[in-house]
């Protein structure tokens, strides 16, 4: 998979940005706040049809501008593709595939494969069950279509069984038959997602450890555990058992929406007692991992975006993965870095192709 060409109109900071890449590494420098990061974010956009920073589509719009388009040229296993995602304020963002609109925008998702390491990521440790929820599932539904469409319609139950519950308390009126029927599709969604997490976490594991071996050059023993309810065989009696707390609550106490993971160092949690290195090298080799299911499944590499990674790694870490890179172990490419002359000088080391782009303003200089 190649992402060839990229455009950004009215997106973030670009008012009209438009670059050819290489098929191996494509590295933006710059001061902090000139747009290197938007350019990932673009990227990002084009692939799972929402960025990696902004919650609301409408923070992605350019100041004092009413939409933003966000355009790019691929080819994937030898077929070209032109990727198209716009957004109007006060409307729905809207996926062209070779000129052709998709009606929703989950048809998409998957077909770019992605991996983005970025400095905030260390809050998949130190955050709340919420972030871990989301990296692992924006996982399986770039792998799964079937997952991404349960986890919706998941999702969209949740919502309206919540505002029932809701409904009674203010009302004092209690339909047991309308949440009845929301309970059963609950349920047995989350039996469904819950199998799928506790597969990827098989899967998941040994690479783990591997990779954290390869980054940290260390001996401790890493593992994710994945919690659940929804895997016990009485998992439907327990979802009932809790509605007295629901009535309380307003809110649904049981079902795959409460899950977590575990992220370990020895027999400890790493958010408790793992060193701020420890973190860092537990965070890219889960990375590194997510990279590699992709690769195992799709039967290609993924896209891999490292934003501001020499600034988060000491030299040892950096040298390990420049030397992962120089393997060709990845496919195609993109960094940024504040400091030109550094990316510089470890970038022309290694074996690779490199195309340079100097970012200041929103705007984007290709670099000899």
């Amino acid at each position: 998979m190649y992402l060839k060409s990229l455009e950004l109109l009215q997106f973030k900071n670009h008012e009209k940005t438009r670059m050819d890449f290489s098929p191996q590494i494509n590295c933006f420098t710059g001061l902090n706040g000139s747009g290197k990061t938007n350019i990932l974010d673009g990227i990002h956009y084009l692939s799972l049809t929402k960025s990696a920073v902004q919650s609301s589509d409408s923070l992605n719009v350019r100041h004092e501008q009413d939409f933003f388009a966000v355009k790019g040229n691929l080819e994937i296993e030898g077929k070209a593709l032109e990727v198209r995602c716009t957004f109007e304020l006060g409307k729905k963002k809207q996926i062209w595939q070779n000129g052709k609109a998709l009606n929703k925008t989950s048809e998409h998702v998957g077909l770019i494969p992605l991996v983005l390491i970025a400095p905030d990521d260390t809050e998949l440790i130190k955050g709340g069950s919420e972030g871990r929820r989301k990296f692992f599932d924006g996982l399986l539904s770039q792998l799964d279509r079937n997952y991404l469409n349960q986890l919706i319609r998941y999702h969209h139950f949740l919502k309206q069984r919540n505002a029932l519950l809701k409904q009674f308390a203010e009302s004092g009126r209690r339909d047991l038959t309308l949440l009845t029927g929301y309970d059963k599709e609950m349920v047995e969604l989350s039996k469904v997602l819950a199998g799928r997490r506790s597969e990827l976490m098989e899967e998941v594991a040994p690479m783990l450890q591997e990779h954290y071996e390869e980054i940290s050059q260390g001996q401790e023993k890493v593992t994710i555990t994945y919690q659940t309810e929804a895997l016990r065989e009485d998992f439907e009696d327990h979802f009932v058992s809790l509605r007295k707390k629901d009535f309380i609550t307003k809110n649904s106490n049981a079902g795959i929406h409460k899950d977590d993971y575990n992220f370990q160092i020895g027999d400890h949690p790493i958010r408790k007692i793992g060193s701020q290195g420890q973190q860092k090298s537990f965070i890219i080799a889960l990375k590194l991992a997510q990279f590699q299911v992709f690769e195992n499944e799709k039967g290609e590499k993924p896209l891999l975006l490292l934003d501001d990674i020499f600034d988060k790694l000491d030299d040892t870490r950096i040298a390990q993965m420049m030397q992962l890179i120089s393997k060709h172990t990845f496919g195609q490419i993109f960094l940024t870095d504040a400091r030109p002359e550094r990316s510089h000088s470890i970038l022309t080391e290694l074996d690779s192709e490199v195309f340079f782009f100097g970012v200041e303003n929103g705007k984007v200089k290709a670099e000899q």
